[in-house]
């Protein structure tokens, strides 16, 4: 019976995992974010007969799931872009989630019959968490300003601790009955924000002191697998937010990752937390759109028709507040950040406001919340309109990940935000200094070295002012070449390593050389092909 029942979930997995890579690749085709795309393939496939049972559980979310994708996500986040515009993510990621709990709280009484103050807060505590994949996939791809990226980033990790610690209270108001104090509150807020962030610093010094003492990139790659999960769980178990710890500690790591990582744990590691990172997120927004027959399953007292036109009207109301917010929010910001912390930052246009206004999609995170609601109250009674709350909570992520994921690109064209890919200046300022430096040094060096290498830092110092060159720095250095001439030889390059693969490949198939020299020899291609990938996108 045992193995019987592990053969069968092996068949599930292998099905999603193919349901995954199928629609991802449709949503590329069609150059659509793939959470979209998935959440639909998902609801689609809910509705056929005989399909598996497959249940979205709170807890594979929130243990399992969410600290790898925090993790990577704050891994890659620039500590001081994060610092930079901290105000602004303040102000979107406390005061839009409070805002949001509140504005909801208060139409919910009106719009939803039946429902109570404290029903409408937790409510509003699910639907205030945003995911920024669809958005920042879209952003990145038209080229919005980096700040807009940056910002929307940053809010969804630190929304997703702020609206599960308004979801905390909210619920506790509901089985306790009891409404806390001020003082009990704040109490509470501030011991989940300063034990979080000091438990998930305190594990990222903890790694970040045992991966500096090795110098293997397996063993550092795996225990930044489990890094998320040590930052989590000790949080959880000191009774604080386990999502805010593992935002400190991926935020740590990753600002020190030069300092500890071995450039091959680099290499490697980028590509299995990419991979890691788009088969979690493929799972759990596929997994999501089949929930739809188990969400309507447990709602037997409305008909689908009005439940519907509720979830399509609260919708409605979450996007309208997150509109109604960016505005002063955004001149607020502005103004503590120019006239208390004298930053030189300009007041974004109506129109970025708008965009910013128009990203807020609900993800994983507020179903998985709507979940994990309990199912009693304090007294024993049933958790009053709970199947309501999950099923307005998926009507919610669906219409702001696919209306708002859709129209998001024809709104950044239309209002002229789209500009190019890959234009930063620091990039090229940093690849300039990087060239003049090594100039400098082999000029140094070659002065005083012995004369019979003079050839030697002549050939090496031509290299870097090529690479300058390439790069496009202000001042061109004098190498006999023209700019159409770097452009030849990037394509002449390209075709060269082309004939050079189909070399190793015809060898190794004539059983001249083995897989392992080919895999060798390839690898240094791809590398190769990088570097001049990178120097055309700058």
């Amino acid at each position: 019976m045992e193995a019987s029942w592990i053969h069968g979930t092996e068949i599930v997995v292998l099905l999603l995992l193919l349901f995954v890579a199928v629609l991802a690749a449709l949503a590329k085709y069609w150059r659509t974010p793939y959470p979209i795309v998935l959440v639909l393939g998902g609801l689609v496939l809910s509705l056929l007969p005989r399909m598996p049972h497959v249940e979205l559980k709170p807890d594979i979310v929130f243990l399992v799931i969410l600290p790898p994708l925090l993790f990577s996500a704050s891994f890659v986040t620039s500590w001081r872009d994060f610092r930079y515009n901290l105000v602004s993510i303040v102000m979107l990621a406390f005061g839009l989630v409070g805002f949001t709990v509140l504005g909801v709280a208060a139409a919910s009484r009106w719009l939803l019959p039946g429902f109570s103050w404290e029903m409408g807060l937790v409510l509003g505590a699910i639907v205030s968490t945003t995911d920024a994949i669809a958005a920042t996939s879209i952003a990145k791809r038209l080229g919005l300003p980096k700040q807009i990226t940056d910002i929307l980033d940053a809010e969804s990790l630190v929304n997703d601790a702020s609206g599960l610690l308004a979801f905390e209270f909210a619920v506790a108001l509901m089985v306790s009955g009891r409404n806390p104090t001020f003082r009990e509150g704040a109490e509470r807020f501030v011991y989940l924000t300063v034990a979080s962030i000091a438990i998930g610093l305190v594990i990222g010094k903890l790694i970040y002191w045992f991966e500096s003492k090795i110098d293997d990139a397996e063993i550092e790659i795996t225990v930044s697998l489990i890094a998320p999960y040590f930052a989590y769980l000790a949080a959880e178990s000191a009774h604080s937010s386990g999502v805010l710890a593992t935002v400190a500690c991926g935020l740590y790591l990753g600002h020190k990752s030069s300092l500890y990582l071995s450039s091959a744990a680099r290499l490697t590691g980028r590509a299995v937390w990419n991979t890691l990172t788009f088969v979690l997120n493929g799972f759990v927004f596929f997994i999501m759109g089949l929930q739809l027959p188990y969400l309507l399953a447990g709602i037997r007292t409305m008909r689908l028709g009005r439940l519907i036109i509720l979830g399509l009207l609260l919708s409605a109301v979450v996007i309208l507040l997150r509109l109604l917010w960016m505005y002063p929010g955004a001149w607020i910001s502005n103004f503590i950040r120019r006239r208390l912390l004298h930053q030189q930052v300009a007041l974004g246009g109506r129109r970025s406001i708008f965009i910013v206004g128009w990203t807020g999609m609900r993800g994983v995170v507020a179903l998985a919340a709507a979940i994990s609601l309990p199912t009693t109250l304090h007294d024993g009674t049933p958790f009053p309109r709970r199947n309501e709350m999950i099923f307005l909570t998926f009507c919610v992520i669906f219409v702001t990940l696919v209306l708002q994921g859709l129209t998001l690109p024809f709104l950044i064209r239309r209002l002229g935000l789209a500009g190019g890919l890959g234009k930063s200046q620091e990039e090229y300022k940093a690849r300039q200094a990087m060239a003049q430096a090594a100039v400098a040094y082999l000029d140094h060096a070659r002065d005083d070295d012995q004369p019979e290498f003079k050839p030697v830092y002549d050939e090496l110092i031509r290299f870097e002012r090529h690479r300058l060159n390439m790069v496009g720095a202000d001042a061109a250095e004098e190498t006999g070449y023209r700019p159409e001439d770097y452009l030849r030889l990037r394509q002449v390059s390209s075709q060269v390593r082309a004939l050079q693969r189909a070399t190793i490949l015809h060898l190794r198939n004539q059983n001249e050389v083995n897989d392992e020299v080919m895999r060798r020899i390839e690898h240094e291609l791809d590398l190769a092909e990088a570097r001049f990938s990178a120097s055309e996108h700058i």
